[in-house]
C-alpha cells in the first residue's frame, strides 16, 4: 500500500466519523438520551423556553436526528402514548368473553402498569411539567381523549353497544386518571393494579348510593303523590 493509499484510508474514515457525530444515526439510546435532556431543560428552563437545538446540543446530537424521533418538542412528552393506548386496547380486547365490560376495561387499565414500571421519579417530573403549562394540559387531554375512543371502539367489537359502550369507557378514563394522580403522589410506593381495583371500587361505590338515593327519591315522591291524590278525594 502506497503513502497516497493510506492518506486516502486515514481520509475516508475522518469523513465518516465526521458524518457519524454530526447524523448521530447510528449512536445508541438517540430517542431515550433525548427525551432525558428534554426532561432536563423542561425542569431548568421551562417548556416554552427551549428550543429543539437545544434539546439535542444536551443528547450531544442534531437537529435533525431529533425530528426522526419526534414530529416536534411536544411529542417528547407524549411519546409513548401510542404504545400505551395500544397495550391497554389489547388487554382489554384479550379479556375473557365471560368478562364484563367494566372488568374488561379494568384489565385494561392494569396493563397500564407494564408501561409505568418502577419509574415513578420520571413520570412525576413529567406531570410536573405538563401541569405548569397549558399547552401540554390540552395536549394531554386530546390523548386521553383518544384513549377513551379507542377502548370504547374494543368494547364495540367485544358486543358492547352504545351508548354503554361510550360510558364505560369514559368511567375508565376517569378511574386511570385518579388512580395515575395517586400513583405519582403516593408517599410510599403502591402497586398499580391495586389502585385501580381501589379506584374503581369507589366509583362502584359512588354510583351505588346515587342509585340509592334516586331510589329513595323516588319513592317518596310517589309516596307524595299518593298521599295528595287522597286528599284531594
Amino acid at each position: 500500500m502506497t503513502v497516497t493509499d493510506i492518506e486516502s484510508v486515514h481520509l475516508m474514515l475522518a469523513t465518516v466519523n465526521k458524518y457519524n457525530r454530526g447524523m448521530g444515526r447510528w449512536e445508541p439510546n438517540t430517542r431515550a438520551r433525548l427525551e432525558q435532556a428534554a426532561g432536563e431543560l423542561y425542569i431548568e428552563r421551562g417548556f416554552e423556553q427551549t428550543t429543539v437545538a437545544e434539546i439535542a446540543e444536551r443528547a450531544g446530537t442534531t437537529e435533525r436526528t431529533f425530528f426522526r424521533h419526534f414530529a416536534d418538542k411536544r411529542e417528547v412528552l407524549f411519546g409513548g402514548a401510542g404504545a400505551l393506548q395500544e397495550l391497554i386496547v389489547n388487554a382489554v380486547m384479550n379479556a375473557p368473553d365471560s368478562a364484563s365490560s367494566v372488568k374488561a376495561v379494568a384489565a385494561g387499565l392494569e396493563a397500564a402498569g407494564a408501561a409505568f414500571g418502577d419509574n415513578t421519579e420520571r413520570v412525576r417530573q413529567r406531570q410536573a411539567i405538563i401541569a405548569a403549562n397549558p399547552e401540554l394540559q390540552a395536549r394531554e387531554l386530546s390523548k386521553l381523549a383518544g384513549l377513551a375512543s379507542a377502548i370504547a371502539d374494543a368494547l364495540r367489537q367485544r358486543g358492547v353497544a352504545d351508548p354503554a359502550a361510550i360510558l364505560t369507557a369514559e368511567a375508565g378514563i376517569v378511574v386511570f386518571r385518579v388512580a395515575f394522580e395517586r400513583w405519582i403522589n403516593a408517599t410510599r410506593q403502591r402497586g398499580w393494579s391495586r389502585l385501580v381495583h381501589e379506584t374503581l371500587g369507589e366509583l362502584r361505590t359512588l354510583m351505588e348510593g346515587e342509585r340509592r338515593a334516586h331510589s329513595k327519591s323516588v319513592s317518596v315522591d310517589a309516596r307524595a303523590s299518593k298521599s295528595a291524590g287522597s286528599n284531594k278525594r
